[in-house]
C-alpha cells in the first residue's frame, strides 16, 4: 500500500515509462518481514522499443531492475532497507536455482536503483560509493556484489 501521493505518482509514472519495454510489477512482495518493492522491472525478451527514448531510465531497464523512488532525500537507513530487499530477491533466486539444479545467471538478478532528489556527501560516503565511467554525474554505485546504485536526480 502506498502512503504518499508522490509514491503513487512515481510508481505510476515509472510503470507507464517502462511497460512497453518489459514486465512491470508495482508493489512486489518480498519474503521476510513484510516488505514491498516499489517497482520490479523485468525487460522483455524481444525488445521492440528503443530504450534510449527514455534516457538514463532506459539504461536502468536494460536488465532486471528494482526501482525505489524517494520524494525527499533518502536517509541512509532507508537505503539500507532497499539493499535488504535486493539481497532477499537475490537469495530467493539462488534458492530457486539450487532447487532446480541450475546455475543462477548474474544478469538475471535485479539491480537496485535508489532514486532520490538529493544525496548528501555523508550518506554517499557511508556507502563507499564510486562513480563509473560512462554514467552521468549523480549515479553512484555500491560494491558490485550489492547490485545497487544511488541516483541523485538534482
Amino acid at each position: 500500500m502506498t502512503r504518499f501521493i508522490h509514491d503513487e505518482f512515481a510508481k505510476d509514472y515509472l510503470e507507464e515509462l517502462l511497460k512497453n519495454y518489459g514486465t512491470v510489477e508495482p508493489d512486489k512482495k518480498v519474503s521476510g518481514e513484510k516488505k514491498e518493492i516499489d517497482i520490479l522491472f523485468t525487460p522483455s525478451a524481444q525488445q521492440t522499443y528503443d530504450l534510449q527514448l527514455i534516457g538514463v531510465l532506459g539504461r536502468f531497464a536494460e536488465y532486471p531492475a528494482i526501482l525505489e523512488p524517494f520524494r525527499n532525500a533518502a536517509p541512509a537507513d532507508e537505503i539500507c532497507d532497499c539493499i535488504i530487499k535486493v539481497l532477499e530477491v537475490k537469495a530467493k533466486m539462488r534458492r530457486e536455482a539450487k532447487a532446480n539444479n541450475t546455475k543462477l545467471q548474474e544478469e538475471k538478478i535485479p539491480k537496485l536503483w535508489v532514486l532520490t532528489p538529493t544525496a548528501s556527501e555523508t550518506v554517499l560516503s557511508g556507502f563507499n560509493i564510486k562513480q563509473k565511467e560512462g554514467w552521468l554525474p549523480g549515479v553512484y554505485f555500491l560494491g558490485d556484489n550489492l547490485r545497487s546504485a544511488i541516483v541523485a536526480i538534482h
